[in-house]
């Protein structure tokens, strides 16, 4: 069961994206989406970079939404990728932006492999492709997944990634992350809140789990995503009982990528279990 059957309201949302990074819609629609959904208070989280948020501030300050500015960074715990959602950050702080910076150049590199190993497996024109359909400069393989369905080269984004992008397929290039200490580092050197993303994705045993958020919390990391759109349903209670155990706050995000793009719809979470402290509590946050 995921978080779209479970059909639960919140009317907080702190994990989205947007066109400035892998979403399908732009940051001002979106923000109207989250506006017309009931929402009141939404994280505008693209992928390593805040370019949405500007946008995205005038058109929440237009409809009342409450729009706290967050970022996704791509990281890396010990040979573990995992993504970090910082939020509350002050997207003008220069650690932080010399930091994104840094996966950013990173990214486009990897755009341009791809290309590459794309034209040798007989795919032209993939890069000009995954870029026109990213409407922005972060392009990831999502963008490249889209544009190998729209080009016919495959029927849907499962096959693009089982036949060309990912692990073992022509045209995979291994992410290089930056570590997980740096990613906390630079969140809070912008004085955001470092908050560990779906972790019940990331097919660890309980006790590894356990020893990445024990790291995390000693690495300025304060909260994990205890309600995600993006992991089951069934993770809630044991990160809820993670989240009491270790001292750590808890997070709600639908993860939303679009309306044509899976997990759940903006809002549609369950609630924090009970015992866990919510991440926008402590930043005085009152829910109506």
């Amino acid at each position: 069961m995921n978080f779209m059957q479970a059909k639960m309201f919140s009317p907080i949302d702190l994990h989205m994206h947007s066109l400035a990074s892998d979403g399908t819609m732009t940051p001002h629609d979106l923000v109207q989406r989250v506006h017309d959904s009931g929402v009141q208070v939404m994280a505008l989280t693209d992928h390593d970079n805040t370019a949405g948020l500007a946008e995205a501030g005038e058109k929440a300050a237009e409809l009342g939404v409450q729009l706290i500015p967050g970022v996704e960074v791509s990281s890396e715990w010990e040979t573990q990728g995992i993504h970090i959602v910082g939020l509350f950050v002050d997207p003008e702080n220069a650690v932080l932006q010399e930091g994104l910076a840094k996966i950013m150049a990173f990214r486009d590199w990897r755009a341009t492999e791809i290309s590459r190993l794309l034209e040798v497996a007989g795919v032209s024109g993939a890069e000009a492709g995954a870029r026109a359909m990213a409407g922005s400069r972060m392009v990831g393989r999502s963008h490249f997944g889209r544009w190998l369905v729209r080009a016919g080269h495959c029927a849907d984004a499962s096959e693009a990634f089982g036949k060309y992008l990912g692990r073992g397929c022509p045209a995979y290039v291994p992410s290089d992350w930056i570590p997980m200490t740096e990613a906390v580092h630079w969140i809070n050197s912008a004085g955001g809140s470092a908050i560990l993303a779906h972790p019940g994705r990331y097919k660890l045993s309980a006790s590894r789990l356990r020893t990445l958020l024990t790291s995390f919390r000693e690495a300025g990391g304060v909260g994990l995503e205890v309600c995600s759109g993006s992991q089951a349903a069934g993770d809630r209670e044991h990160l809820g009982r993670l989240a009491r155990e270790l001292g750590l706050l808890g997070s709600v995000g639908s993860d939303f990528h679009g309306p044509d793009i899976g997990h759940a719809a903006i809002g549609q979470l369950l609630p924090l279990p009970d015992g866990v402290e919510p991440v926008w509590a402590r930043a005085g946050i009152q829910l109506h």
